[in-house]
């Protein structure tokens, strides 16, 4: 197995996480069973783990949409079987436009879900009803799936260009785990060419930190066992490390926390109720992993709108 094909297969087990981890009650998504099919048993710590990365991204998102009254758009890096944009259209908070953009071996896999399951299919079809697919891409009115490598940045370009991206409209990027399977000046290059071409933009990123110590070295070893290396890992040393790589290029403002910290934030009632689930025996190993992974927003808002009111701290 090639590096590439076993960061594809993340996508795999991140969506058998959330699928397991949605059965068992932690958070609600009718979506995910259109993509994976029933999974085995995970420990309690990755169900938590899973709650409070899916909770402190959407909370951030949802402030953004809020902010710009979905006037906006939403690109998704390394989107995967990710079914957000399901859950935001029985919300009714779909942005102006939402773009998922991933390998093409995942995206065909996605196109093929939609285009066989009626369920996911009628939220994504509009009055006129187009919806153009190819075997890797779907363009609808206000959602598309790209297949491009964002270590190549022409390709992305093109295929956002396909998608009628508006570099003057508020736009939010996402990527999870994302940026640190990409080389360092791949990912530096992304991120800059982002701060440098949309005016008005926003940048959350969920991923590894603290990766130099014992227990980070420890998941490091344990990712390369599976042929996953980690060439972006530089950046996730610390918090610091993870901010500095938007404000040296060309972000005004970011800020970086443990998931100990968004997990803390988190309504206490609703912490009890997913804690109560199942039996966590283990829960030094929960604060580790926590520990170990960090929820990082940027933003550039020349124009001030307000991007820098955007927490993850539940309003």
């Amino acid at each position: 197995m090639s590096s590439d094909d076993a960061v594809r297969a993340t996508n795999d087990d991140a969506a058998s996480c959330k699928r397991f981890a949605v059965q068992k009650g932690y958070w609600s998504d009718p979506y995910i069973q259109y993509f994976v099919r029933n999974t085995e048993r995970k420990a309690p710590e990755i169900s938590i783990g899973y709650y409070a990365r899916v909770k402190g991204v959407k909370l951030l998102l949802d402030k953004f949409l809020q902010l710009t009254q979905c006037n906006c758009q939403v690109v998704n890096f390394g989107a995967g079987f990710d079914t957000l944009y399901w859950r935001l259209a029985e919300e009714g908070h779909v942005p102006k436009s939402y773009v998922e953009v991933d390998f093409h071996s995942v995206t065909s896999k996605k196109c093929h879900a939609i285009k066989t399951k009626k369920q996911l299919l009628e939220k994504i079809a509009t009055e006129d009803g187009e919806i153009r697919f190819n075997e890797f891409d779907l363009h609808a009115a206000n959602y598309h799936i790209v297949a491009a490598d964002l270590r190549n940045l022409d390709e992305l370009k093109s295929k956002l260009h396909d998608s009628n991206i508006d570099f003057g409209l508020p736009t939010l990027f996402m990527a999870e785990c994302v940026l640190v399977y990409m080389e360092l000046d791949k990912s530096t290059n992304l991120v800059k060419w982002i701060a440098d071409s949309f005016q008005t933009t926003f940048f959350i990123n969920y991923e590894q930190v603290n990766m130099a110590d014992r227990f980070g070295q420890v998941m490091i070893q344990n990712l390369k066992s599976r042929q996953c290396l980690l060439p972006g890992v530089e950046v996730c040393s610390s918090l610091e490390t993870q901010k500095n790589r938007f404000l040296s290029n060309g972000w005004e403002y970011c800020e970086c926390l443990e998931m100990t910290a968004v997990y803390q934030n988190l309504p206490h009632a609703e912490v009890k109720r997913i804690e109560r689930l199942e039996f966590l025996d283990e829960k030094e190993l929960l604060t580790q992993l926590f520990q170990h992974y960090c929820l990082c927003w940027a933003l550039k808002d020349p124009k001030n709108i307000g991007l820098d009111a955007i927490d993850c701290v539940p309003t």
